[in-house]
């Protein structure tokens, strides 16, 4: 992963004395700034919860580029056209299992997943089939889940979340969120439910995108999932379950687009961004209300310090990252021909926790370049730069595959999936310290990437 050193001359030549003095000033102005934070407060309490389609999305888009252009940058809201789904009534208790008192029945906690069908409005009744894996449920065929509700009881890998590798952990468990209710409903399931894609054992449910299959579909919590699982492997288990999400007619809202256009070549541009949709459960602080300021942070402190990029930077705040990426694909559609002049692309969706360096997708030689960065950031520890085959961040798949050299801020996220897409994501989650040094990271890599007399190569 760390190939050798640049050498002095090629180094000096990239980050000449005055380009690293600034790189050290651009560190120190955010970590001793609250702007970040002030703007996520709004965002997350004063805004609050932004779920595409709603009157609080499109008003943190308005106030974002109220807020970019206070700051003297080029802002335009770009339209897109995005879903919107809302959830309604969310109850569910099982009401036949072995052993049950007579006139007895148990609670579950759960919660719609987006693009849930609704339940009849008085809900449904029927037997619960429990599966671990895809291949289980093809393995029962249709005979057996026909009429049921099936429930994907597969585990969140918390030792390897506590490892380090949240997101590893989180690839595994979320696919039957996403895939589930659909290879439910293609066997003839009536509903389908998912244990919460989370590390966290408060009995709080997990929301999240799931792709349409025409039936109801919940997360339930890891403690129901365990019970639900228990009791069917001692008989039978029915469940009454209500669920009246709608979806409404797709609205008009914005990306939100915003360019500190640079100095010497204005044409070539250097994206930093985050998401600024969010699910209804909570406030959507830590995803992903946090790398949107911290990219507003990036223009705030250049602006601060009167430093002018040589390249445009461009702060995007992406709308529609979790319901489909309209967001992404409308800026794909205005601007693919434009992706030769796109000289890097960041984007922040891990949360607001101790930033550890960058996931990258670059060329073997494009890690080379950017080791002076490295010793900038060493005194908060942002020293990693991780090679991935993947593209880093959702928003900016399009631009990495296309060969935009492309970084992800990495985060700590240890502690992420405890509160991912739950009603705990919210602004007490956020450590202040924290959301500093990620504004740093940020900050240094993109104005080192506006600056640096040769672009990466690809």
């Amino acid at each position: 992963m760390m190939a050798a050193p640049q050498t002095p001359q090629s180094a000096q030549y990239n980050f000449p004395p005055l380009l690293l003095q600034q790189l050290s000033a651009i560190k120190a102005a955010a970590l001793n700034d609250d702007y970040a934070y002030r703007q996520v407060v709004h965002l997350t309490e004063n805004i609050g919860a932004r779920p595409t389609g709603s009157p609080q999305a499109r008003a943190a888009a308005e106030y974002v580029a109220t807020e970019l252009r206070k700051l003297g940058l080029d802002v335009r809201l770009q339209q897109v056209i995005v879903p919107h789904w809302v959830r309604g009534a969310e109850i569910a208790a099982l009401v036949e299992y072995p052993g049950m008192i007579p006139n007895a029945s148990q609670r579950i906690v759960l919660t719609a997943l987006g693009n849930s069908t609704a339940t009849p409005a008085d809900g449904l009744t029927a037997d619960v089939v429990t599966v671990d894996t895809f291949d289980e449920l093809q393995a029962l065929g249709r005979d057996k889940v026909a009429g049921k509700i099936v429930l994907f009881n597969e585990p969140f890998d918390k030792q390897t979340a506590a490892a380090g590798l949240a997101f590893a952990a989180y690839g595994e468990a979320v696919r039957y969120r996403g895939a589930g209710p659909k290879a439910a409903a293609d066997l003839g399931a009536i509903a389908a439910l998912v244990r919460s894609v989370g590390s966290a054992d408060y009995r709080l449910p997990h929301t999240g995108f799931s792709f349409p299959a025409g039936i109801p579909a919940a997360a339930v919590t890891s403690e129901d999932a365990d019970l639900i699982a228990h009791l069917s492997a001692q008989g039978k288990v029915r469940m009454h379950l209500t669920l009246t999400p709608q979806k409404l007619p797709d609205e008009t809202s914005y990306n939100v687009i915003a360019d500190l256009k640079g100095s010497e070549h204005p044409e070539q541009v250097v994206v930093v961004s985050g998401h600024l949709d969010s699910w209804d459960l909570g406030t959507g602080a830590i995803d992903d209300a946090a790398g949107v300021v911290i990219a507003m942070e990036t223009a705030e402190v250049l602006q601060r310090l009167h430093l002018r990029p040589a390249r445009t930077l461009r702060v995007i705040a992406w709308m529609d990252e979790e319901t489909g990426g309209s967001g992404s694909k409308a800026y794909t559609a205005e601007f693919a021909a434009d992706f030769p002049h796109h000289i890097a692309a960041i984007e922040s969706d891990a949360g607001a926790a101790h930033p550890l360096g960058f996931d990258v997708k670059v060329a073997p030689a494009a890690i080379d370049a950017l080791r002076p960065i490295q010793t900038v950031l060493q005194s908060i520890g942002a020293t990693v730069f991780q090679p991935t085959t993947y593209p880093p961040g959702a928003d900016i798949a399009a631009m990495s595959d296309a060969g935009v050299p492309a970084f992800g801020v990495m985060q700590d996220t240890r502690t992420y999936f405890n509160y991912h897409h739950t009603a705990a994501d919210t602004l007490d989650k956020i450590v202040p310290g924290e959301l500093r040094e990620n504004a740093a990271a940020m900050a240094v890599l993109a104005y080192a990437l506006t600056n640096m007399k040769e672009p990466l190569p690809r």
